[in-house]
């Protein structure tokens, strides 16, 4: 079987291991994010001369940012250091095997394709719903990069018809630290001091601030996704991120898209959603099915 060395960085943790053909993760390690561009490296050559095994095809890399195909990370992250250099020239110079990089999002969608929740689609979103929202578009089964590399930014959207600009993008009014933000300041405290589960919890409790910015929070996911269905036309859109994890939330946006669909009667096409089958190790295996492809594509070029 053939094997992959992975690397997913993130801005407090480098996750990292071997892959198998068969998205069996065979080894998992990870260590906390170095503060400078040469302790990565460090890392990422370590690991690569620590496994000489002849079945590992390649190295494939997640990453945040704007990623190019020539190997430069453009805009920005909690990882400074990465934006500028030619990080795919730098892992390179290190190694005969094929390296591959792409966007942290833009893995999770690959992952998806390749054996989770739209396996056998061709067209796809990916909602990675945090801190923040981005995601990923997965068109014709391939990722939807943009003239700008910005394919897959849901969060800048706006949703306001106001006139002006006041905290009105998606990313502002419906991530999970906005439904915090709404919760601590209705209740005067500091939202360091809250979580999303705790805000799930106090409403299961019964907890009238937290019911209603819960509420807010899932509508606004709702109008988002509707927006989105309009836009790419996917077969599916797929929801990711920790609170994708609660049972109750494809119910919950469902309710909310009955309600837009009833008020939009030409509205004629429903968003099917979904969540995402991979999690923790989403981004690994993206990455190496992007490998895995990329090696495969350039084989039949070369026959």
């Amino acid at each position: 079987m053939n094997k992959y060395i992975a690397f997913d960085i993130g801005g407090t943790s480098i996750k990292y291991g071997l892959v198998g053909s068969d998205t069996n993760i065979i080894e998992h390690k990870i260590t906390k994010t170095p503060k400078t561009l040469n302790q990565l490296l460090a890392i990422i050559h370590e690991y690569i001369q620590l496994n000489t095994d002849p079945d590992v095809k390649g190295i494939a890399v997640s990453s945040p940012g704007a990623v190019s195909k020539e190997g430069i990370i453009y805009g920005g992250s909690a990882i400074s250091y990465i934006h500028g250099p030619n990080i795919k020239e730098l892992i390179t110079s290190k190694t005969n095997l094929p390296v591959y990089l792409e966007n942290d999002a833009n893995c999770a969608g690959y992952a998806e394709l390749w054996a989770g929740s739209a396996q056998y689609k061709k067209d796809f979103l990916v909602i990675a719903i945090g801190t923040g929202i981005g995601g990923a578009i997965i068109k014709d089964g391939k990722i939807h990069k943009g003239a700008n590399l910005h394919g897959g930014e849901f969060g800048f959207m706006l949703l306001n018809a106001k006139m002006g600009i006041d905290d009105d993008s998606w990313i502002r009014m419906d991530s999970t630290l906005s439904m915090i933000r709404k919760v601590a300041k209705a209740k005067g405290i500091d939202e360091k001091n809250l979580s999303g589960e705790e805000v799930f919890y106090l409403a299961h409790q019964g907890d009238q601030d937290c019911i209603q910015a819960i509420n807010e929070f899932v509508h606004l996911l709702a109008i988002g996704i509707y927006n989105l269905q309009y836009m790419y036309d996917p077969e599916i859109i797929l929801l990711g991120g920790s609170i994708s994890a609660r049972d109750d939330l494809i119910a919950r946006i469902n309710e909310k898209l009955d309600n837009i669909l009833t008020a939009f009667p030409n509205a004629t096409i429903r968003p099917q959603i979904d969540t995402c089958k991979f999690r923790q190790h989403a981004n690994l295996l993206g990455a190496v099915f992007g490998l895995k492809r990329e090696i495969e594509w350039r084989t039949i070029k070369e026959c």
